[in-house]
């Protein structure tokens, strides 16, 4: 027996005993299974990466979808994001056009996160809502992607509960969207194909982009294994796209008009440690980028181990690289941070603050913080506390401890109880509250520049933009201004919030 079929016969033995009429109705799961394995995932094979330029759109398949309407929900971060702008562009190649309406759906796909438990908790409530929908419309094609996809418990929960799911993949075959499509339209059986090995870097994907900001992909995956994060298993190893591809996207980029890009990575300035015939760092990439004529570049996320001098020396040149450095602390304690397996010391951090503001004095800086980890005392979290006094961040994105199956803190004994995780995180983010709301009250009366965006979420009456520094700011203004710099005195700062007076009506000069 090959040694797929031994895994479908292992997954079959696992599913719930049925009765004959619920087996007949159930689907055949050995036609396209290929299963996640949490075991292959977590190997860091030498094998290399390959490139790979063709086309992603078979020529039978480039008018599949004519006719047909297409909606994704996504989930997460901006890697997931941007993964659904690469879904969307091979769609619409292939003849679909977008919906925001799931009741006009030919097909639904679910791009998911796996980062803490309530976003996959979202995910199986949104199946079971779709699932009403599926047999009212039996044509319908319902896919899972995404991070959840790469667990190994996540697909055997889909296939024991909600058998009525088309279309299972994950992060590392995106490109293969086409051709898992055919199979679920051909063989109206359940497709599940999740890679665990690492995928290759595959060039030329078609996106679907909107709007004046752009995201740009400059590596996959992490080496850091965090004791916390799923990440390392559903993203696979660290793997850089080559400089001339990266260089060459956000060229094109400028020449479409885009106003700012946010190049992305798992861990963004480990970009270029994987090469093993140049010497290019992420710092050099970013000296690269800055001479584009792109008027904002960010990038996302950072980690403290991996920022670096020749870094710091680039981002203070500015420019086009703008005043806004996410860099993720989760705690405080040295201590709790050798249990996270962060690879550095709260002085080795607060070193690099140090270093960062010397060399970009206005630099504005955010965080996340995870309170609750296994083992974490009183004490342990008051140095967390006190490390937020000393950086004042601007904002950071705080969570309480949840173990994700799979990784070693998982295994560790979580010891805080419940209702001490949720007053920690209580009082870390008044203390939050307050710091952002000082830091916000030092620019009233400022001028700023903004990138009007649109119209407010709230307020149709208002535009909303944000600063080079990431703050959003809201404004009378005309609606022609949307996808333009402005000019904007802050006149009334809050918390989260920037209110302020449109300078002029003209758009602002960017240099």
């Amino acid at each position: 027996m090959t040694e797929r079929g031994k895994e479908v016969q292992r997954m079959k033995k696992e599913l719930p005993i049925m009765d004959e009429k619920q087996a007949k109705s159930d689907k055949d799961y050995s036609i396209y299974f290929q299963p996640p394995s949490l075991k292959d995932a977590k190997k860091r094979g030498k094998e290399d990466i390959s490139v790979h330029y063709e086309s992603a759109i078979p020529d039978d398949m480039k008018a599949i979808g004519v006719g047909k309407r297409y909606f994704i929900r996504t989930y997460g971060c901006q890697m997931n994001e941007h993964d659904t702008e690469v879904m969307k562009g091979m769609l619409e190649d292939m003849g679909f056009e977008s919906t925001e309406d799931k009741l006009e759906a030919d097909m639904i796909l679910l791009n998911t996160c796996a980062i803490r438990e309530n976003a996959e908790d979202k995910v199986f409530g949104e199946l079971g809502h779709l699932k009403t929908l599926k047999q009212e419309k039996p044509g319908l094609i319902l896919g899972v992607c995404g991070c959840m996809s790469q667990e190994e418990s996540v697909v055997n929960r889909i296939m024991k509960k909600h058998a009525f799911v088309d279309i299972i993949f994950g992060t590392h075959n995106i490109h293969r969207l086409p051709m898992l499509l055919k199979e679920a339209y051909y063989s109206k059986e359940m497709v599940v194909e999740v890679w665990s090995k690492e995928g290759d870097i595959i060039e030329n994907l078609p996106k679907k982009r909107e709007g004046m900001k752009a995201w740009v992909n400059i590596m996959y995956g992490c080496d850091k294994f965090c004791t916390y994060c799923i990440v390392p298993y559903t993203r696979g190893k660290e793997r850089s796209r080559r400089p001339q591809d990266v260089l060459a996207e956000i060229r094109d980029l400028a020449r479409q008009g885009f106003k700012e890009i946010t190049l992305l990575g798992q861990n963004v300035n480990a970009y270029g440690k994987d090469f093993t015939d140049l010497a290019y760092s992420f710092g050099d990439l970013m000296d690269d980028v800055r001479k584009i004529d792109i008027p904002r570049i960010r990038f996302t996320t950072s980690h403290p181990r991996d920022f670096d001098d020749r870094l710091i020396d680039v981002l203070a040149k500015r420019g086009n690289l703008v005043e806004h450095i996410h860099l993720p602390v989760q705690s405080g304690s040295t201590e709790v941070l050798k249990r996270m397996s962060r690879k550095y010391s709260r002085e080795h951090y607060l070193e690099l603050v140090d270093k960062i503001r010397q060399a970009i004095p206005d630099a504005m800086l955010t965080t996340d913080i995870i309170v609750g980890f296994p083992g974490e005392t009183e004490e342990q979290f008051q140095e967390t506390l006190s490390l937020v006094r000393q950086v004042r961040y601007d904002s950071a994105y705080t969570f309480s401890y949840s173990p994700r199956d799979g990784t070693p803190a998982a295994s560790m004994d979580d010891n805080v109880p419940e209702d001490v995780k949720k007053d920690r995180l209580k009082r870390l983010n008044d203390l939050m509250t307050q710091i952002g709301r000082e830091q916000n009250e030092l620019l009233r009366g400022q001028t700023v520049e903004v990138l009007v965006e649109g119209e407010s979420k709230t307020n149709p009456d208002v535009l909303s933009g944000r600063t080079r520094t990431n703050k959003l700011v809201l404004f009378q203004g005309s609606k022609e201004l949307s996808g333009q710099f402005v000019h904007v005195t802050i006149t009334e700062p809050q918390t989260w919030v920037l209110k302020g007076q449109l300078v002029t009506a003209q758009p602002a000069k960017v240099v």
